[in-house]
């Protein structure tokens, strides 16, 4: 159910931000994604957080894309969101998109699939 679910949301020429809205690094990629002027129906944010399915998308994500991990000095944190799909391919998280951003590169992607006005 979750991985229809997701593979629903990320068919087609748009770019589909899975979050959670109390997550920095969603917010993160929400906000850099939200410079762009974007074409009706090519910009989808999907919070996870209250979905029944939230635990089986997130292991789909881990299937599908790898898991970040980044460790701290007390314990090991797996990062499962933001997802970040432009198109049907995952660019990964909020890190990663405003890296895009930065380097110039992000405009470009969002051109290739015509999700820009």
């Amino acid at each position: 159910m979750a991985q229809q679910f997701v593979q629903a949301k990320i068919k087609g020429d748009k770019v589909v931000v899975f979050l959670k809205p109390t997550c920095p690094y969603c917010t993160m990629a929400q906000e850099v994604l939200e410079k762009y002027k974007f074409k009706p129906g090519h910009y989808e944010c999907v919070d996870i957080s209250n979905h029944s399915e939230m635990d089986s998308m997130q292991d789909y994500f881990l299937e599908l894309t790898g898991a970040r991990t980044r460790i701290s000095s007390f314990f090991l944190v797996l990062v499962h969101v933001p997802r970040v799909f432009i198109g049907e391919e995952c660019i990964g998280g909020g890190s990663d998109v405003a890296a895009l951003q930065r380097s110039g590169k992000l405009e470009g992607m969002l051109k290739s699939i015509g999700a820009l006005q």
